[in-house]
C-alpha cells in the first residue's frame, strides 16, 4: 500500500489571561510570530490565528512540528497580553467578534451579516496527497461514512457562553449554519462538483470556491484532499493521530478503489444523523454507524476505523503510535470530556481557560 503525505493546519482561540474571554490580537500575535520566524494565517475574526505544518511523510516528525508550532505560538500571544487556546468554540465570548480587516473577510462579514460576526470557531484541517481533482472527489465518496467518527474523537467544545451546552461538539452544531457546511454529497464527477460549486456562487451562497466548507473537499491551493470535520484537537498528540487515521482512511480508500471497491451512498439524511450523535456525545455515548445504520458505542465506531484501516497504519509503521493514542484518549478523555470535567468542579472561566491552556500545551517540547 502506497503512503501518502500529510499535512495540518489547526486554528486556535486569543483570549484575556484575565478574563478568559477572547481578544482581537491576532494581527499583533502573527506580527510577533514572523519576526520569530512562523507564519500565523489569520482568521475570519481577529481572536483567532491558524498555523500550517509542512509536507510530512513520518509521523514523528509532524508530531515534533505541531509541537514545536503550538508552543512558540503561545510564547508570541504571551508576548501580546493574551493566551493560545486549542480550543473549537470560546468559553466565555462578548456579544459579537470583530472580523479581521482584510478586503474578502470583509465582504464576507457584509453579505453573511451575524453568521460572520458570531464565530471563534475553531477546527483542524488535514491534507493528504492525491493526484489529482477527480482522485479526490472519489476518495470523498470514500470517507464520507467514517466523517462522524473522526468528529466524536476529536471533540472540543463542550462549554460556551460559559455554560455546558450538553454537546462534546458545539462548533460543529454551529458551523453547519453556513450554507456550503457539513457533509459533502456523492459526486459522480468533477463535472458533478463544478456544476454544484458554480450554482453556489452565482445564487449567493458562497463568496467564491474557497468557502466551500463541506467535511472533505479537493484543496483550492494544493494537491491535496482536504478534510475539515473536526474541532481542534486539544492536545497535539490527537492532533497526530486524527492526521494519521485520516492518511491512512485516505490510503485505504485509494486502494479500494484500485480494487473496484466503492463505499455506499449513504443518504444526506444519515450521515446528517450520524454526525448529531458525534456532535451530542462524542466518546460518551452512543454512535449511529452510517454503513449499517446501527446504533453502537461511540468506543466501537473508533475500534471499527481502526480496523479498517489497520493494513494502512502497519504500512505507514503507526500502528503503535496509534494504538497508544487512542488508548490515551478513551482513558483520559477527548477536550470535550476535560473541559466538562473541570467546569462541573466550579463552573469559573477563568479556571477554565487555565486549564485549557496548560493541556493546550500537553505535551509540546
Amino acid at each position: 500500500m502506497e503512503p501518502v503525505t500529510v499535512g495540518v493546519e489547526e486554528e486556535f482561540l486569543l483570549t484575556d489571561p484575565r478574563t478568559g474571554a477572547p481578544v482581537p490580537k491576532n494581527t499583533a500575535v502573527a506580527r510577533t510570530a514572523k519576526q520569530s520566524g512562523v507564519e500565523l494565517q489569520l482568521e475570519l475574526t481577529g481572536c483567532q490565528v491558524e498555523i500550517s505544518t509542512g509536507v510530512h511523510t513520518d509521523t514523528a516528525a509532524l508530531l515534533a512540528e505541531l509541537g514545536s508550532l503550538r508552543r512558540a505560538v503561545a510564547e508570541c500571544a504571551k508576548r501580546n497580553d493574551a493566551r493560545l487556546l486549542a480550543v473549537a468554540v470560546p468559553p466565555s465570548v462578548p456579544e459579537e467578534f470583530p472580523v479581521t480587516d482584510t478586503p474578502r473577510y470583509q465582504r464576507i462579514a457584509d453579505r453573511f451579516g451575524m453568521l460572520a460576526r458570531e464565530q471563534g470557531l475553531c477546527g483542524c484541517h488535514v491534507h493528504a496527497g492525491v493526484p489529482d481533482r477527480d482522485t479526490a472527489l472519489r476518495v470523498s465518496n470514500q470517507l464520507r461514512p467514517w466523517l462522524p467518527v473522526f468528529l466524536a474523537l476529536t471533540a472540543n467544545s463542550s462549554i460556551y457562553r460559559g455554560a455546558d451546552t450538553g454537546y462534546a461538539s458545539w462548533r460543529s452544531i454551529l458551523w453547519h449554519r453556513w450554507p456550503s457546511a457539513g457533509p459533502p454529497p456523492y459526486f459522480e464527477s468533477v463535472a458533478d462538483y463544478d456544476a454544484l460549486v458554480d450554482l453556489m456562487v452565482s445564487g449567493g451562497s458562497i463568496l467564491d470556491r474557497k468557502m466551500v466548507y463541506w467535511d472533505v473537499r479537493p484543496s483550492e491551493s494544493y494537491p491535496t484532499i482536504e478534510v475539515r470535520i473536526s474541532d481542534v484537537p486539544a492536545t497535539v498528540t490527537e492532533s497526530a493521530l486524527l492526521a494519521t487515521l485520516i492518511r491512512a482512511s485516505v490510503m485505504t480508500a485509494l486502494a479500494d478503489l484500485d480494487e473496484g471497491r466503492r463505499a455506499p451512498a449513504v443518504r444526506a439524511e444519515v450521515l446528517r444523523a450520524a454526525y448529531w450523535n458525534a456532535a451530542r456525545y462524542g466518546l460518551d455515548g452512543a454512535g449511529l454507524d452510517p454503513r449499517t445504520r446501527h446504533v453502537i458505542s461511540a468506543h466501537a465506531l473508533v475500534n471499527g476505523l481502526i480496523e479498517h484501516v489497520t493494513p494502512a497504519l502497519e504500512a505507514l509503521g503507526a500502528q503503535v503510535f496509534v494504538r497508544d493514542a487512542v488508548a490515551t484518549v478513551l482513558r483520559t478523555g477527548n477536550g470535550a470530556q476535560r473541559q466538562r470535567a473541570v467546569f462541573r468542579e466550579g463552573g469559573d472561566i477563568s479556571r477554565l481557560t487555565t486549564e485549557l491552556e496548560h493541556i493546550t500545551l500537553e505535551g509540546c517540547p
